[in-house]
């Protein structure tokens, strides 16, 4: 049976050391390599004390790397009028959004949806795909109950499953 770390901080030092090793190893790949997402380069910064706001991590399990260079566009459901879009944004290295998807005056309960271009990435990247590509356009959808609270979307993808959750 797998030993469980029960102690949140050696978690955290266990993921970012993996996922730093797993970028490391991506330049030894070879030509591909410089066709694929960068690893992580940096261990990410702590988030702890941040101000309320929308953020996305993108992790392209295909690659074996963040998914810097993924399109998204998020929008807002408001009655009457659907899905009414809010913003455009693009991973960078990281896999993260240069700025929070929103905050601040924007930052506000709501139904939202935020919609993934996987099909352009993975065909960007040159990743072999069947014609259609299984995934092209996929929504998350979720709830923003209190505007106080930070909500992080991690969104783990491949060009056939995707996978995503309240993050902390």
């Amino acid at each position: 049976m797998p030993t469980l770390i029960q102690d949140p901080a050696a978690r955290r030092r266990f993921l970012r050391t993996g996922l730093a090793l797993g970028g490391a190893a991506l330049p030894a790949l070879g030509a591909a390599a410089a066709e694929s997402p960068a690893g992580l380069t940096a261990a990410p910064r702590s988030q702890a004390g941040a101000p309320p706001r929308l953020t996305v991590h993108a992790i392209d399990g295909y690659h074996g790397a963040t998914g810097a260079g993924l399109l998204m566009t998020l929008s807002r459901f408001e009655d009457g009028k659907g899905w009414q879009p809010l913003a455009t944004a693009r991973t960078v290295a990281g896999g993260r959004t240069a700025q929070p998807l929103l905050e601040g005056e924007a930052y506000r309960a709501g139904r939202y949806e935020l919609l993934l271009h996987l099909g352009d990435y993975f065909k960007a990247l040159g990743a072999k795909q069947a014609q259609p590509a299984f995934l092209s356009e996929v929504p998350l959808r979720f709830v923003v109950r209190d505007a106080a609270e930070r909500v992080h979307l991690p969104v783990l993808f491949s060009p056939w499953g995707y996978s995503y959750y309240r993050g902390s």
